[in-house]
């Protein structure tokens, strides 16, 4: 008798008993497997497809988190440009807590035959000018009000990143690079902004700290870099630096964060380059003066007083930074522990109406181009953040999603499945650069023009004409509804608008506009 004449059901007893003795002799590590020889194999295997289960069969259209399937299903036709509608009405309870509403006009915004919003139903750009107050030899004025937020080459892949940044440069809007520094990527001629991170990645010295040196020779060999962010903290884990497996390390990463191979790379939780707010400004004008380029910082927001002696510290100098992105502690593609995550900074209205405050109280609005980040990226929501004081807002899982992310929610195991936020060759191969880009300039063309109708419905010509009182938000069962001025106790100070071909006509508008 030969192993071959062997029955295939021998075969699998013996396996079976060779994971049956394995499971109770040899493995200490899982009481169940101990336990439950074989059997309990099934615990771990039902408990590794539980969020797949429940995204695809138990959750209903509006219950998960972070985007719910309607928001997804929202993302995914606009990207494609199929229909994105709903019929027979809305399947949201909208006498839920938060649920926010948009007060429309009775006669709503016309735009007339030669309007910019005539000849082009998704020209949007930002209403303020960066680096104008500060008179930095390069302004800016973002050509899109969405734009893509900061997450770095070497969290996402390759092909992703390559999607992006093509993407964002048919739809005019900018890109930032996030902390892991200027990769190929980033240089297919979209706008950039470039963001300094703990790390100084890319812009680093021998031993890790920040070289001036080289940041002005990267802004000047790249000329579609528009703006330096300084990244303070982000919402992901704020107060917390990043860690980077030596296992994601290629020499491509290595090579462009100016990295080791074979170690991990960690982001410290703070700045070596400046120690406080005087050192911050001063870091700030350095950059400015040396790059002629905007400059601002990106943070989470939780306690305020810093940022009251930065605004205090403004008015005194007459200095500091051009723009201000608040980011939510909602999180996002960075990982982080669940403490950090679940607990640390406030969400993106509470924390962004907190340090509204501080700048408005000193008059300063005017000076600062603010831009927002934390799941604005849907029309209405964008509607809110603009009425309560943001010119920008930014968006990384939406962009995420419209190049196929199916909210796996494994980001930091490098085995996304949609190979957007893996190393992994064999997983990025599903990306088609061509195609995806598309689907994210469509999706920000669609955003564009839903948010362009919101704001007409209101009777605005462009979004920054929102105030506080145009959108109203429940709040509880005695006082079922609330003007946003009511709810945050501030009126957001008006932002300068003459009209949109004033916008278009503008010589330091982004995207293709005025390129020669």
């Amino acid at each position: 008798m030969t192993l071959s004449d062997v029955s295939w059901w021998v075969w699998l007893i013996l396996f079976l008993i060779i994971i049956a003795i394995r499971d109770v002799f040899i493995q200490k590590k899982h009481t169940i497997s101990h336990n439950f020889p074989i059997v309990g194999h099934l615990r771990y295997l039902l408990e590794s497809i539980g969020p797949e289960m429940r995204q695809y069969f138990v959750a209903n259209n509006r219950e998960e988190l972070p985007f719910n399937r309607i928001e997804r299903g929202w993302i995914y036709a606009s990207s494609k440009k199929e229909n994105n509608y709903e019929g027979f009405g809305t399947d949201r309870d909208i006498y839920a807590n938060q649920h926010m509403f948009v007060n429309n006009a009775m006669l709503p915004f016309k735009p007339g035959v030669n309007h910019p919003n005539t000849i082009d139903k998704t020209f949007l750009p930002c209403a303020k000018v960066m680096g104008e107050f500060n008179k930095r030899r390069r302004p800016f004025r973002p050509a899109s009000v969405i734009n893509i937020s900061a997450m770095s080459f070497g969290s996402l892949s390759a092909k992703a990143m390559d999607s992006l940044n093509k993407g964002v440069q048919i739809a005019g809007a900018y890109h930032n690079t996030g902390e892991g520094g200027l990769s190929p990527y980033h240089s297919n001629g979209g706008d950039i902004i470039f963001q300094v991170g703990t790390g100084y990645f890319g812009i680093r010295d021998a031993d890790g700290n920040f070289s001036m040196e080289k940041l002005v020779a990267l802004v000047e060999a790249n000329p579609f870099i528009k703006a330096i962010e300084i990244k303070l903290s982000q919402g992901a884990k704020p107060g917390k630096g990043g860690v980077l497996p030596a296992a994601k390390i290629t020499e491509e990463i290595s090579k462009i964060r100016h990295v080791p191979l074979g170690k991990d790379v960690i982001s410290p939780p703070s700045h070596s380059a400046f120690k406080d707010i005087p050192g911050l400004i001063e870091f700030i004008e350095n950059i400015a003066e040396l790059t002629g380029l905007p400059v601002g910082v990106k943070a989470a927001v939780g306690k305020t007083e810093q940022w009251e002696e930065l605004a205090d510290l403004m008015i005194a100098t007459g200095k500091g930074p051009d723009f201000i992105t608040v980011d939510g502690g909602e999180g996002g593609t960075g990982a982080a522990p669940p403490s950090f995550a679940d607990h640390v900074s406030l969400p993106w209205v509470y924390g962004f109406s907190e340090l509204y405050k501080v700048f408005l109280k000193r008059k300063l609005t005017d000076r600062i181009v603010f831009i927002g980040s934390g799941r604005l990226g849907f029309p209405a929501k964008a509607a809110m953040a603009f009425a309560m004081g943001a010119d920008c807002i930014n968006v990384a899982r939406e962009a995420m999603l419209s190049i196929g992310c199916i909210q796996a929610q494994v980001c930091h195991t490098n085995r996304c499945p949609s190979g957007v936020a893996t190393q992994s060759k064999w997983l990025q191969n599903g990306i088609d650069p061509t195609l995806k880009s598309e689907r994210l300039s469509q999706y920000f063309k669609t955003f564009s023009k839903e948010f362009i109708e919101v704001t007409h419905a209101a009777g605005y010509e462009h979004p920054c004409e929102f105030t506080m009182q145009d959108i109203n938000i429940n709040v509880d069962d005695k006082n079922l509804t609330s003007k946003l001025d009511k709810t945050y106790k501030y009126k957001k100070a008006p932002v300068p608008f003459i009209s949109m071909q004033d916008l278009k006509d503008c010589p330091h508008l982004g995207g293709q506009h005025h390129k020669t």
